[in-house]
């Protein structure tokens, strides 16, 4: 092993600097008492493909920003291998993501509480949700108005989305003013981290502003390799920078090592250092420093599928998908960042529970007047329009394991989608609901043919292999480093996110959800990221909130 070239200490030493990584980077030194390091493995995020909104296709496929993680061959879907782009860049996957902000639903949170992440319910969480939050609207009792990640609708300039909305009104489901306030279920607007028309990531939000503190000192393109010990207790991280080749050096934590790389990477450095299943470990040729049979386990993801329809009218966006028209949007985003450039283009989403005795919902809508797949590569050929249809609750669990001991070396991802048989009948109702919607008077005027799954779809036989075939990731990946109670043989986190049975080392992504959240990821990533902040400090927590939240009264027995 090469002699280390270069060590230095720090209080805290973060790794990754995602959308929790770089709110801790943000809080932990705004006092200026402590001393913070921050590796992140991917470059910097100035590039107008990322900042640029409707680009996000580009950054999302790119090798430059991109880990290219890909899943095992998905045995429930035919051997499929899918995409799970996660963040290599300054931001983590909040550069290179979609820019919903979704938090979830209420009771999502108390469900973890009850799993064993004592003081993340509820009522407890939304004060941090509102304390990272600045609403272009305004706040209240539920959103934030002076937090620093910007949050915005769209302009719902496209008739579509109102036809949306409407027509989802029209088959019996409510309109909701705010998906992120009291009422979850229903249709209406989606919101954005977007901001003057710029993708407004974790990095533009939280890092950005403290990079010029002189106790924080963020290290680009440092591939962390593993956490330094000495007995079970976290002292440092090795890393390299400029790939294997590159001298291994060490950053060394007076205080506390905090693991923020994700999803899929953080339980992958928790094993590259020894910590989890021992017999896996030692399968992988790696020493092992505390047997943690949950590190890797419990791996969870959203699927969905784009249910697509021909439109009668030249109002969607595929006439700007010629390099003329796109050329023409980026140069006015670039002069004026406003027009087409400056959206994402998911103004108007749904919630809904797919059948009676469900309590919150369990499908969710994005809607694009388009038709095109989520990574840009399949274009419908002439008008279209498109809802991203997907359960929220799969059954389903995977796990992240090692190749072996070499950190470069990319780990197994297996999701296992589709393996519990309450999955396919959830999938099923999505054809058969969005279908419904989709059949309303609110489309009269621009509903052509069903392109995608297609008319002639309709049995479980048929729709199954539909499923099977065209479900995606919603690149929701998460769970693979579970908070619990200390006593849970399976929990890789206690509620203070300390790695149980070891000391001075704690996990801060999304990887330490219990269970998956009702919505996009990145805004409870934040949310934890400034809930966790509290706790390493030792902070008193926010005061709880007494905000209601609404359920359905007639779950049980109604299905809207």
């Amino acid at each position: 092993m090469p002699t280390p070239t270069q060590d230095e200490a720090f209080d805290y030493v973060i790794v990754g600097a995602g959308s929790a990584g770089c709110v801790l980077a943000n809080r932990l030194s705004e006092d200026g008492r402590a001393t913070v390091a921050v590796l992140e493995a991917g470059g910097g995020d100035r590039s107008p493909v990322i900042q640029m909104p409707s680009a996000l296709s580009i950054p999302m496929n790119s090798p430059r920003y991109d880990w290219r993680y890909e899943s095992e061959p998905e045995p429930h879907l035919g051997g499929r291998v899918l995409h799970v782009p996660r963040g290599r860049v300054l931001g983590g996957s909040s550069s290179i993501n979609g820019m919903v902000y979704v938090r979830g639903n209420a009771c999502d949170f108390d469900g973890w509480a009850e799993q064993g992440a004592a003081g993340w319910d509820y009522r407890r969480v939304l004060p941090y949700f509102r304390r990272a939050e600045s609403r272009e609207e305004g706040g209240d009792a539920y959103r934030g108005a002076d937090g620093p990640l910007h949050t915005s609708y769209g302009p719902m300039a496209n008739p579509l989305y109102g036809a949306f909305v409407e027509a989802a009104e029209q088959a019996g489901y409510a309109r909701t003013d705010d998906v992120n306030g009291f009422r979850q279920e229903g249709f209406g607007r989606m919101d954005r981290t977007i901001h003057a028309g710029r993708r407004w990531s974790a990095a533009n939000a939280y890092l950005r502003p403290a990079m010029a503190r002189p106790n924080l000192r963020v290290t680009p393109h440092a591939m962390a390799t593993r956490v330094l010990f000495e007995g079970r207790r976290a002292v440092g991280v090795a890393y390299r920078v400029g790939g294997p080749g590159g001298p291994e050096r060490r950053a060394m934590a007076r205080r506390e090592v905090i693991l923020a790389g994700g999803a899929i990477n953080s339980p992958a450095l928790l094993k590259l250092s020894g910590v989890g299943p021992a017999r896996e470990l030692t399968q992988a040729g790696v020493a092992v420093v505390h047997d943690l049979p949950g590190v890797g386990e419990n791996l969870q993801d959203h699927l969905e599928f784009y249910f697509q329809v021909a439109s009668l009218q030249p109002i969607t966006l595929y006439s700007s998908m010629g390099l003329v028209s796109k050329a023409l949007i980026g140069m006015r985003w670039l002069a004026f960042k406003d027009g087409l450039g400056a959206t994402n283009h998911f103004e108007s989403c749904g919630f809904i529970r797919s059948r009676a005795g469900v309590r919150w919902p369990d499908i969710q809508y994005h809607f694009l007047p388009l038709a095109i797949t989520y990574d840009g590569r399949s274009l419908a050929s002439a008008h279209g329009f498109q809802a991203h249809v997907g359960t929220m609750r799969s059954k389903s669990r995977g796990h992240v394991r090692l190749r072996g001991p070499d950190p470069f070396a990319k780990p197994v991802i297996r999701f296992n989608y589709m393996s519990h048989p309450d999955d396919w009948a959830e999938m099923r109702a999505c054809v058969r609901l969005t279908r419904e919607i989709f059949a309303q008077a609110a489309f009269d005027p621009y509903r052509g043919e069903e392109i995608q799954p297609g008319a002639d779809v309709t049995s479980d036989e048929a729709i199954d292999a539909f499923i099977r075939d065209k479900v995606e990731s919603a690149y929701h990946p998460c769970g693979a480093c579970r908070m619990g109670r200390p006593d849970d043989p399976m929990a890789v986190v206690d509620p203070d996110l300390r790695v149980i049975g070891m000391e001075r080392l704690r996990v801060a992504d999304t990887s330490v959800f219990p269970t998956i959240t009702t919505g996009n990821l990145n805004a409870p990533a934040i949310m934890l990221g400034e809930k966790a902040s509290d706790i390493i400090r030792g902070l008193d927590p926010l005061p709880a909130s007494n905000a209601p939240v609404y359920e359905a009264p007639d779950w049980r027995t109604r299905q809207r």
